[in-house]
Order: structure tokens, then sequence, then C-alpha cells
């Protein structure tokens, strides 16, 4: 017995692939189609007799019965001859397309079609198949062929008397077709239009040939974009064909959206902005003006996605880009590639990185009034939510034809002078000169070096103690990484760790880091200094292996060390990374032995709640505090808050860069526990190392005040 249709035109899928089945009935759905499904041909048989389908999706390749055997099976049933059968397949050879066509398949599309594409395949095929069916079953054939067209039809005159119509289901401008036929083009068209139009129809019947153009009607503060096509249809009159176009331009905007707009923030595109950069190159070149490019860079914004999370982040992003908009003279937000009349694009190149172009440009100076009114406006706080965030932003700036007439070029150049930006403090804008593309060639040069260092055995640990500030005693050493550069000499981590860092060279240089710290505090601990903690400090790259905790201990194995003399030290920063994740593996490494240290308190986020989560054992305040101790009001305040709160929370507290004896008798004042500094011993080599513990055997402390 043959089911009863819903509304919905009933689609019924065959394909014994079952995600196949999902991702077509989802689609097909979600379009407004009714599905039913066979995994199989025998199956497909017997469900089409129960559900008589409007159409039939049906794969070539599946066990037993194929597709062609099941369309020919489908041909032989009672409706099945007129049903329209669509098969999908993944074989796109010409005996597949042959063989579909010849077991009686309506039509043939490849697996790899966007499902959109299918959705709409599917509907004009439903609708070619009812169309099909009401011109078989009407009296009035060619009527009925005419009124499944979903175009509307007029016939009109030379002069612009529309004679005829017929109405269409797209296209619902007039309540009544008819209610305009005898009226003129422009009784019936917009003023802008119907002259247009009457254009395009003298054409025709001058030319004989067809016309086409398109148009746009506004009704109720809707846009509907259409498409005219106007042929000749008698000696003095012509058949106008007008489609309804307004999905089309709404792709074709989607379209442009995405391939020249950002997704997040609807600026132009790096590809926009290169586009819009050569025609102002091009206009400056015949004026004689000039162009200026501003490369900005929102200083540590990855401190904001690694505390406040992504989301927090994509909001910044896009109220700086809006900021952005409001601080240059003129910004074209809506200008579409070829538009006139330029000034100014703003970009977003990716990630926190922005651009500016600033075009028409006679005076230098102008550049630098808009840079530095773009970093004021930057640096006014930011509200998101409940998080009032502070940021600044460096920038770089070249200017064509000065620097360079090569597009590339010059933002290669401005991305280089942004970076002497930020290596003059941040918050400040730097135009590109050509030491700046020498000092760029050099650290691409060092970057290379840096990847060979490590054979060639070029990187050198220096030690530097930790002193209990009560007693005196030495309780520990850092191990401090320097580099022996063949050419450059000792080079110093803020050198060359960066970098490590943005290759990921860092991973072997700390496993080699850590190796040679536990040998050498194996041969310290063989010479009596048994009690000696070895701290290490640990990157934000390392952290991320997924195999940290396995590699540390491979390491501590291979030399035959004991996990609880190491201390592994790790910043704040590192640590609100992934936060749950690095809290289960600093438990981890706990469990295993090692001390942990976080290493620059004070500088980050210190939040009470976060720390009370962490299993560590020490807190070491950066030298920065203690450098300005003596006097700076807020420095002081913030180490003994340190103090205070690690004590409280039963740890220990290092003060690192003790360099003064009003230094020592402040932290000695709060009783902080350990202290490192040039005060007492700077950062030595292995050799020195050895014989600065040689000389303080008997003693085994360091002097406080000349007492020893």
């Amino acid at each position: 017995m043959t089911e009863m249709h819903t509304d919905k035109p009933l689609v019924l899928i065959v394909d014994d692939d079952l995600t196949v089945r999902l991702l077509e009935r989802r689609c097909l759905e979600k379009a407004g189609f009714a599905v039913e499904e066979a995994h199989n041909g025998e199956m497909a048989l017997s469900v089409f007799e129960r559900i008589n389908p409007d159409i039939i999706l049906l794969d070539v390749r599946m066990p037993g019965m194929d597709g062609f055997e099941v369309c020919e099976g489908i041909r032989r049933l009672p409706g099945g001859s007129l049903t329209p059968v669509l098969m999908l397949t993944g074989l796109d050879d010409i005996e597949s397309i042959n063989r579909a066509y010849e077991s009686g398949a309506t039509d043939f599309i490849t697996k790899s079609t966007n499902w959109e594409v299918l959705s709409h395949h599917v509907r004009y095929m439903v609708r070619a198949s009812r169309a099909f069916s009401d011109l078989r079953k009407s009296e009035g054939k060619n009527r009925a062929l005419l009124n499944a067209i979903p175009d509307f039809m007029c016939r009109i005159n030379r002069g612009g008397i529309i004679l005829e119509c017929k109405e269409s289901r797209d296209i619902q401008l007039f309540t009544n077709a008819q209610e305009i036929v005898g009226k003129t083009l422009e009784e019936v068209l917009p003023k802008d239009v119907a002259p247009k139009a009457k254009y395009y129809v003298e054409q025709a019947l001058q030319t004989g040939d067809r016309q086409i153009f398109e148009y746009q009607i506004k009704k109720s503060n809707t846009a509907y974009h259409h498409e005219a096509r106007i042929v000749v249809s008698g000696e003095d009159e012509v058949l106008a064909i007008v489609r309804d176009i307004s999905d089309r331009k709404m792709a074709e905007e989607q379209i442009i959206q995405l391939a020249y707009y950002d997704s997040l923030t609807s600026l132009p595109n790096r590809l926009l902005f290169k586009n819009r950069l050569e025609q102002s190159a091009a206009g400056a070149q015949q004026y004689k003006t000039k162009v200026a490019i501003m490369f900005l860079d929102i200083d540590r914004f990855k401190h904001v996605n690694d505390t406040l999370g992504h989301t927090i982040g994509d909001m910044l992003l896009k109220s700086v880009a809006n900021r952005l908009s409001k601080c240059v003279r003129k910004v074209d937000s809506v200008a579409r590639i070829g538009a006139d009349g330029i000034d100014e694009t703003i970009a977003r190149m990716g990630g926190d990185e922005f651009t500016i172009m600033v075009a028409n440009i006679n005076n230098v100076q102008d550049v630098s009034r808009i840079a530095q009114r773009v970093l004021s406006e930057i640096s006014q706080p930011f509200m998101l939510g409940t998080h009032e965030i502070y940021i600044t932003a460096s920038i770089g700036i070249t200017i064509y034809p000065l620097d360079s007439q090569d597009i590339d070029d010059l933002l290669k150049y401005a991305d280089t002078a942004m970076y002497q930006a930020k290596d003059k403090g941040r918050n400040n804008y730097q135009f590109y000169s050509e030491s700046m593309n020498a000092a760029a060639v050099e650290r691409f040069a060092i970057e290379n070096q840096l990847r060979k260092a490590l054979s060639r055995n070029e990187f050198k640990i220096y030690y530097q103690p930790q002193i209990d500030i009560k007693t005196g005693a030495v309780v520990g050493i850092e191990a401090l990484v320097r580099w022996m550069h063949p050419d450059k000499g000792l080079l110093y981590p803020e050198t060359f760790i960066p970098l490590a860092e943005e290759t990921s060279l860092i991973v072997p240089v700390g496993e080699w880091i850590l190796h040679t710290a536990c040998l050498q505090s194996i041969a310290l601990r063989a010479s009596g200094y048994e009690s000696l903690r070895m701290t290490v400090n640990i990157s934000s790259i390392q952290l991320r292996q997924k195999n940290f905790v396995e590699t540390m201990l491979r390491v501590i194995h291979d030399v035959g060390f004991d996990p609880a003399h190491i201390q592994l030290e790790l910043t704040e920063s590192i640590l609100i990374e992934n936060l749950e994740t690095n809290i289960n593996m600093l438990r981890e490494l706990k469990a295993y032995g090692f001390s942990l240290s976080i290493d620059d308190f004070g500088t980050g986020y210190s939040s009470l709640s976060y720390l009370k989560r962490f299993p560590v054992d020490t807190l070491k305040i950066d030298k920065s505090f203690i450098k300005d101790i003596e006097k700076d009001s807020d420095s002081t305040a913030i180490v003994k808050a340190i103090i205070g709160l690690g004590h409280n929370l039963n740890l220990k507290v290092t003060a690192e860069g003790v360099e003064t004896e009003q230094q020592l008798a402040f932290l000695q004042k709060y009783e902080c526990d350990y202290i490192q500094g040039y005060l007492f011993c700077k950062a030595l080599p292995e050799d020195e190392l050895m014989h600065f513990f040689s000389e303080r055997r008997h003693l085994n402390s360091v002097c406080f005040n000349n007492e020893c």
C-alpha cells in the first residue's frame, strides 16, 4: 500500500554508507524535504513501492545490487518510470556516466559536490519533475510549461507598453500581474530603472540580439535584485524574461566577504589590503604623492588570551578594530575592489596584527600624527564585560616610494620596523630604515646558527648560588644557559631564548640543560655537598609538550639522579595557560619527587585563588621589584606582600637580583628565606663554581656584613 505524501517533497536516499545518509538527510531536511532511507538495493525497491517518493538519491556502488541495477528495477515498477533518479558516486569517468543514463538515471552527480549544491540540485529536479507531471496532465501543455518556469514574463511593444504578463511564484512585486497590462514601463518601474529598460527594449529591436541587464527594486525596505533578458518576439515587440537573482547576489556578497574580509572584525583582510595598496601606489606614482603603510601589533596580546581566554581576546580584537576605524581621517569600511577615492584602509592581517594604509600623502609628518593618535587611542582602557583591560601597541611604518616600490617589500619592511618598535620598549612607532633590514637579516642568521649550536656544543651552563638568608649557607644553585657564539662571543639568554622558543628549539635545548645540570649536581654531591638543590628553568614551549613529564623522568633516569634534588622553575604566565592541565601535570611531577618554584612572581596574574591550587614549594620575587625597594613604595609593598603571602601558604620565598646591602637588610627584616644576586656571587661557569665551593669548604656559608 502506498503511503500518503506530506506537503514536503519526499526524497528516498539509497546508500550503504550510514555517514553519507546522515549527511544527506541533514542537508535535505534543512532545505525543507522529507526523507526516507534504504541501505541496500532490495530495501530500496521495497521502500519505493511503499512511499512513492518525489525523487531518489541513489548511490552507484553498493554491495549486492549496485545503483545501476536498482535504477533499472525502479523503472520497471508501477510509477517508477517517471520518478527522477539522481545517481551519486565517487566515479567521474565517462563510462560510469554513460551507464548511469543507460540504466534510466535522470541525472548524475559526484559525491564531492557541496552539500548545499546537492540540495539545490534536488530542489530543481523535484520542481522540474512536478512541472513535467503538470505538463502531462494538463490539457494546455504550453501554458503548463510556462507556469513551471519560475521567471516573470511579459510582452512589451516598441513604445514600452506592457501587452501581456505571466505571473511568477518567485517575483511578487505586484498584487496581480494583470494590473500592469496596458501600462508603460515608466508607470510600472522606478524612475531610475525605467529608462534603462526602455533603452534595452530599443536595442533588442534594432539589433535583433538578446539584451541582458540587472536592476534593483526596493519594496518594504527590502532590496530585490532582478535580471532581465529581452529577446525579440515580433516585428515591434519583445519578450522580457525577468528572474529574481537576490539569492545569487547575496551569495556573491558572502563570497566577497569571505574572500576579502576578516570574519571576526569585518575589516579588509591581507588580500584586499594588498589590492588597495597596489591601487594607491599606482595613483601615487601618477600624481607624485606618497603612501604610508603602518603595521600594528598589540603588545603582549598572548597574555590576554592566556589569562582571560580566547573569547575575551576576540572581543578585544573587535574593539581594537573599531577604535582604529575612528582615529584615522576617513575609513571606507564598505568599499569594494575597484572603488575610487580610498584615502585610508584598515586591515587585519591575522592574529593581533593590523595594517593601516594612508594614501595621498605629501607630508610624512601627517603619518606621525596619525600613528601617535592610534597609540593614544589603543592605550585607553577597554571595558569587556566585567574586565577592564589595558594594552599598548607597537607600530612600524614604511613609505611608498621612498622605502620601496615593491608591495611585498613594503609590508616586510613595515613588519621589520614594528619589531624595532617592540625592541625599543613597545608603545611607540618607528619608521623603517636600511639598518633595520640589516638587523633583521642578522636575526635570521642568528636563528640559523642557533639551530646548529647544540650539535656544536656551543651552549654553556652557568650556575648562580642561592643563599639561606638566616645562616648564609649555600642551599642551592640555579642553572642558567649561555651561548658561546663563534663570532659574537658569550650571549645571554635574552638574546637567543626567545628565538629558541619561536622555533621550538627550546625543547631539545631544555633537555640538554636539565641533563647537564644533573651531571653537575652529581659531581657536587660527590664532593660533599649533598644538600644542594639544583634549579632548572622550564619554558612554556616545553610545558606544552604532551610528553613533558615523561621527558623529565627520562633525562633524570639517564643520569641516575633523584628528582628530589631538582627544582623546576616556571613563570606565572606559563602556569595560567591551560590551567587544569598544568595543575594535573604539576601534581604528577610532585608525586615523582620534584620540587616546584614560581619564577617572576608579582609580574603576572598573581591570583591567590590560582596560587592555592598550584602544588608549588617556592615563590621567587622578580628582580625588578628588588631593584626598586629602596626608592619605590609600590615595590616595597609588593615585596612585603609576596613574602607574607608565601609564608601564609607555607611556601619558601626567594629574592633574585640582590645587589646592595640595603636590599639585603630589607629582605632580612621581612624574613625572606633565600636570596641570590651579585652581592654574593654572579653566575659562574663549571670550573669557577667548583673553585667557589672549594674556597668555602670550611665555612659552607657566605659572609654577611663582613662578619665571617
